[in-house]
């Protein structure tokens, strides 16, 4: 996302409503949304345990980190990466070259349950995203702001 990006209520309802369907669709265990600044959107799942802002953070970080690698071997750019632990595997996509998408996995789901609904997850999302640009975009009634006068002001002030 652009840092100067504003986030309606409208969409992120309906952003957390598709991490929502994520989460349970795929089976996972959590499901992050993430800006590529490191800075978390929206979740889904079991993340009470998780130092979300760290996790967020350092994602962000790898999927610079292997744009990097891309660049390097000529390549427009990788959009998904897999992490295979021991307990909790993490699948990771670059969603219309805007949002990271973070899916934290166990033995209850597999590989190919989480890239089928990622694939129709970031179809949503960059639906969401592309209807948010063209919103911000749109010149828009005036801000409540133009109404305030100083005298206004003064009048909050002097009661």
């Amino acid at each position: 996302m652009n840092p100067d990006m504003v986030m309606y209520e409208e969409e992120f309802q309906q952003i957390q409503g598709v991490c929502s369907r994520l989460h349970r669709d795929a089976n996972a265990v959590a499901v992050l949304l993430i800006d590529k600044n490191g800075q978390l959107i929206a979740e889904s799942g079991e993340t009470g345990h998780l130092d979300t802002t760290s996790l967020s953070s350092l994602t962000a970080g790898n999927v610079a980190a292997t744009g990097g690698i891309a660049s390097l071997l000529k390549e427009k750019e990788f959009t998904g990466q897999f992490h295979e632990g021991e307990k909790t595997n993490v699948h990771i996509s670059l969603v219309a070259q805007r949002v990271i998408l973070v899916i934290l996995f166990d033995e209850r789901s597999s590989l190919g349950l989480v890239r089928l609904r990622v694939r129709r997850a970031s179809d949503e999302l960059q639906g969401i995203f592309d209807s948010l640009i063209s919103k911000v975009e749109q010149p828009s009634a005036p801000s409540i702001f133009s109404e305030i006068t100083d005298e206004d002001i003064d009048n909050l002030f002097n009661d």
